[in-house]
């Protein structure tokens, strides 16, 4: 783990940023104290798309437009 102060690291900030994506730990302090750790970013994997609800397997049929009207005398009472 490497420490270096913070004009060093303003210096250097692209050696010290190769360092971390190499894998190594690079602390920055001042006045000899540590204040921040620069490590490699681990960004997570994608996620796919998550589908909920129960008629995951419903498919609209090409004559949805036919059915609309289907549909509204249902629900109108009009069977």
């Amino acid at each position: 783990m490497a420490i270096h102060n913070i004009h060093d690291a303003k210096s250097n900030l692209s050696r010290l940023l190769e360092q971390a994506a190499a894998g190594e730990v690079v602390v920055i302090a001042k006045a000899g104290k540590p204040i921040a750790k620069l490590v490699a970013y681990d960004a997570p994997e994608p996620r796919e798309a998550k589908r909920i609800g129960f008629m995951l397997d419903l498919v609209v049929p090409e004559d949805f437009d036919e059915l609309d009207n289907e549909v509204t005398n249902l629900f109108e009472g009009k069977v």
